[in-house]
C-alpha cells in the first residue's frame, strides 16, 4: 500500500472513532441540588424570625418575638412561651439536614401526602422569610418537605412531633423562685394564727419564734412546702368568672413566701369541697314510688312513731338516696409584691387549674406543723482510768485469823 494511502485510511479511521465517542459519550452531570446536605433551616433565618406559626389538622399556633428577646403565645392569652419547648423545636429543624431530592412530578408529590401540615417564620412586616410543608414519614427514615409553593419533594433526616394546641406552648410555671430562696413562710391554718418560721442562711433549718412549749416546728415539712409551691405549674385554664373560681376562693388556704432579698409572694389554693346530697327518689305514673311515694308512707305511721304492719309483717320506709358530687378543681391565686412581675398580669386574664397535691399537702391545723424536741444525747459513761505504764501496784498483805 502506497503511503499516501495509508495515510488516508489512519485519518478516516480517527474521524469515525471520534464519531463513535461523541455518539456513546454518557449525558453530562445533572448539576448537585443547591439544597441537599444543607440544615432544613439556617441558624441565620431563625434570627430574622419576629413570628414563628404552626399549623395541623385545622389547629394553630402563634408566638411571637419581644424586644428583649423573649418569646410570647399570641394565641394562647399572650402568655410567656415555654423557652425549653421552644429551643428544643428549632434545635431540631437546625440539625435536620435535606438529605434526597425526591420527586418533582406531580403524580409522585401526590404520594407524598402535603396537605395543611406547615411551619412559617414571618418577619415584623408579617411576610414569610422562611415556610415549609410537612409530607408523611419516610420509609427510608425522616421526613417528606417541601419549600414554599415549590413543585419539589424532598427529604429531610427530620423527626419531628408537632404540637399544634396552643396551651401547650405557654409556660406553665407559676413561680420562678427557687426554694434555696425562700428565707420566711407564713403558713395559715384553721385554728389559730398563722406559723412563721423563718433562717438566716439557705443551710439553716427553719425556726418558728412562737412554737408551743417543748416543741418545734417540723423543718421537713416547711421545706416540703417550699418545694411544692415554687414549682407550681398550672395545668388548665379557667374564666375568672367561672362559678366555680368563686367557690375555690371561699375554701381557700394562704401561705406566704419571702426570699432573701424581700420579694413576698402570697400564694393561696382552693377547691370547691366534695358535698353528699340527698337525692330525690325517681318519680313514677303508678304512684307507687317516686315523692307520690312519701305520702303514703308518711300516711301509714302511726302517731307513737311505728309503722303499721303490712301482711303480718313491719312496714318498710324508704331509705333516701345519698349522691355525692366530687370536689372541684383546685385554683391557684398568686400575688407578687413585685407589681410588674408578669404573674399578676397573668392572674389578672385566667385562672388557673393545679394539680390537687399542692392543696392536699398543705396543712389544716398549727398542730400539724409542730413536733416534740427530742431529748438531748444521753452522755457516754466514763470508763475507769487505766494505771500508768511503769506504776507499782501496792499490794496489802492478806489479814491472819483473828485472836
Amino acid at each position: 500500500m502506497k503511503l499516501k494511502t495509508l495515510a488516508i485510511t489512519v485519518a478516516l479511521l480517527a474521524v469515525l472513532s471520534g464519531i463513535v465517542f461523541f455518539a456513546n459519550r454518557p449525558a453530562p452531570q445533572r448539576s448537585a441540588d443547591p439544597r441537599l446536605n444543607q440544615p432544613l433551616l439556617q441558624t441565620g433565618t431563625i434570627e430574622k424570625a419576629s413570628k414563628i406559626k404552626i399549623s395541623d389538622q385545622a389547629k394553630s399556633v402563634e408566638l411571637a418575638k419581644q424586644p428583649d428577646g423573649s418569646w410570647r403565645v399570641v394565641s394562647y392569652y399572650d402568655f410567656p412561651a415555654d423557652f425549653q419547648k421552644l429551643s428544643e423545636f428549632v434545635g431540631n429543624l437546625t440539625s435536620a439536614k435535606i438529605e434526597q431530592f425526591v420527586t418533582a412530578q406531580p403524580e409522585k408529590l401526590a404520594r407524598l401526602e402535603f396537605k395543611d401540615t406547615k411551619l412559617a417564620l414571618l418577619d415584623a412586616s408579617d411576610k414569610p422569610v422562611w415556610e415549609v410543608t410537612l409530607g408523611k414519614n419516610a420509609d427510608a427514615g425522616g421526613r417528606f418537605v417541601r419549600f414554599d409553593d415549590e413543585k419539589k419533594g424532598y427529604r429531610a433526616g427530620l423527626s419531628l412531633w408537632l404540637d399544634a394546641e396552643p396551651k401547650n406552648w405557654a409556660d406553665s410555671t407559676l413561680i420562678h423562685v427557687k426554694p434555696e430562696d425562700i428565707a420566711k413562710v407564713e403558713v395559715a391554718t384553721t385554728d389559730g394564727a398563722p406559723v412563721v418560721a423563718k433562717r438566716a442562711k439557705k443551710d439553716d433549718p427553719f425556726a418558728a419564734s412562737d412554737a408551743p412549749a417543748g416543741q418545734r416546728v417540723k423543718n421537713d415539712r416547711i421545706t416540703s412546702i417550699v418545694s411544692s409551691l415554687t414549682s407550681l405549674r398550672f395545668s388548665e385554664t379557667s374564666d375568672p368568672s367561672d362559678p366555680s373560681v368563686a367557690a375555690a376562693k371561699q375554701h381557700e388556704r394562704t401561705v406566704k413566701l419571702t426570699t432573701f432579698d424581700g420579694k413576698t409572694l402570697t400564694v393561696a389554693l382552693g377547691r370547691k369541697p366534695e358535698q353528699k346530697i340527698v337525692k330525690p327518689p325517681a318519680a313514677k305514673s303508678d304512684g307507687k314510688s317516686g315523692p307520690a311515694a312519701l305520702g303514703k308512707i308518711a300516711d301509714a305511721a302511726k302517731a307513737d312513731g311505728k309503722a303499721e304492719p303490712a301482711n303480718g309483717g313491719p312496714a318498710k320506709v324508704a331509705e333516701p338516696e345519698i349522691e355525692t358530687i366530687p370536689a372541684g378543681p383546685v385554683f391557684a391565686f398568686i400575688t407578687d409584691s413585685d407589681a410588674k412581675a408578669p404573674v399578676n398580669a397573668m392572674m389578672a386574664k385566667r385562672a388557673f387549674q393545679v394539680y390537687e397535691y399542692a392543696f392536699t399537702g398543705l396543712p389544716v391545723k398549727r398542730a400539724d406543723l409542730f413536733e416534740p424536741i427530742p431529748p438531748p444525747p444521753t452522755p457516754p459513761l466514763a470508763s475507769p482510768a487505766a494505771p500508768t505504764a511503769g506504776a507499782k501496784t501496792e499490794t496489802k498483805p492478806a489479814e491472819g485469823p483473828k485472836k
